[in-house]
């Protein structure tokens, strides 16, 4: 599977059809993304390496994490990519372990902390079973050349699951830490996994757990985002009757609500799909991405909020009719990117579309061809000031990460 260095990605504006609670038919304008704009960079990984993550610091420099085969174990990896470079830094561990639960669907973090620090998460096995395993998280003071002894944010020591976390920087220099909890499902008759939440501060320490929701899907990615005086969770639930949509909690002025829907989709399904949410905020406005496949018609959807996500617009379609789902959400200034697997008559695609905030969107644009397989993993997608950075596990054997850039207009920012 090759691309060349440079990709000419010439998006037409179309006038497209808003899907939601009706129809209706809307201008669109042309897009962001500017002609000859798609430079794939070498990527700072080895052969072997997969579950990328992008995140972006507060001067503009984008963080690749991700995971790869050491001597004994693996080894969880950083670099970054400074505002207006070409090439990311040389990699540096952040930590290693010989018995971590390591998945293509459930991986790591590194995410930059309120006054320089960065805050990093990964899974390690606690007891025998598949699926016994707790989140490590490990704080630097720095730029990630050393990291302090790692912490456990659940406090209830069962050999249970215990993942897909969400880290989320707070303005004091803590974080914001929503996971998976599986606590409720060791017992001899089995239990329901749940939505949990602690604040860790600057300086290591965990604040009380929130049971935010007693009864969710097991295995599909939650998603997190800051709003002015709080933060949105977004994650997939479960019903009594196995409908499993999208639902949001909202922490604002120190209390969390109640679980509400989202998605009114009615995707009942027996077993979980492994396709969570994506939420990306700026201010007060709010964009949730999700894949459903209700009624077995795969699609994407996008949900818009203007109000710090008290309340959300109609929702936007925006697959090209054969999604796979994978997505990622990411907001620049007036605009979402939405990163998804499309499937071909070949195989799949990494596709990704621009949505305005009145809920037009530009022709959809390839980033490169992939695998249906599990091995290809979730492509990550950021933004910094003018482009756009987007990383994947390229599924060849041996496996390995590959980045590129996608520059945006002018005005993308404004």
């Amino acid at each position: 599977m090759t691309i060349p260095k440079t990709r000419i990605a010439t998006i037409l504006a179309l006038t497209l059809a808003l899907i939601g609670c009706g129809t209706a038919e809307l201008p669109t304008e042309s897009s962001q993304v500017e002609e000859a704009s798609f430079v794939e960079i070498p990527s700072p990984a080895r052969t072997g390496a997969g579950e990328p993550n992008l995140s972006i610091r507060s001067d503009g420099a984008a963080l690749l994490s991700w995971i790869e085969p050491g001597d004994e174990g693996h080894l969880l990896r950083l670099a970054s990519l400074q505002l207006g470079a070409d090439g990311w830094s040389e990699p540096e561990t952040v930590s290693t372990g010989d018995n971590w639960f390591v998945n293509w669907a459930d991986f790591p973090s590194v995410v930059p902390l309120a006054g320089g620090g960065l805050a990093a998460h990964w899974l390690a096995k606690t007891g025998p079973g598949t699926y016994a395993y707790e989140v490590r998280i490990a704080l630097s003071g720095g730029l990630g050349q050393q990291w302090g002894e790692s912490i456990v944010p659940h406090g209830d020591g069962t050999e249970t699951e215990h993942g897909f976390v969400s880290l989320l920087p707070m303005s004091d220099g803590s974080m914001s830490a929503v996971w998976l909890d599986g606590r409720q499902m060791g017992g001899p008759d089995g239990g329901d996994m749940s939505l949990r939440h602690a604040f860790i501060g600057a300086d290591g320490s965990v604040g009380a757990e929130t049971l935010l929701d007693d009864r969710v899907c097991e295995c599909c990615q939650t998603s997190a985002a800051a709003i002015p005086g709080g933060l949105l969770a977004v994650y997939r639930n479960r019903t009594e009757g196995e409908v499993r949509d999208i639902s949001l909690v909202r922490y604002h002025d120190g209390v969390w609500s109640e679980p509400r829907d989202l998605s009114e989709d009615g995707w009942q399904i027996n077993g979980c799909p492994v396709n969570g949410p994506s939420i990306s905020a700026s201010g007060s406005r709010v964009a949730v991405a999700w894949f459903t496949a209700a009624g077995d018609e795969p699609a994407v959807w996008l949900k818009l909020s203007d109000d710090a996500g008290e309340t959300f617009g109609i929702p936007v379609r925006i697959d090209d009719g054969g999604p796979l789902g994978r997505i990622e959400a990411v907001r620049v200034g007036r605009m979402t990117y939405v990163i998804w697997l499309e499937q071909i008559e070949s195989g799949a695609e990494i596709r990704i579309r621009e949505v305005r905030d009145d809920g037009t969107f530009s022709r959809s644009w390839q980033v490169t061809d992939t695998k249906e397989s599990r091995s290809s993993g979730f492509p990550q997608i950021a933004a910094d000031r003018n482009r756009l950075i987007v990383a994947w596990t390229d599924a060849d054997e041996p496996s390995t990460i590959r980045t590129a850039i996608l520059r945006l207009g002018g005005n993308a920012s404004d």
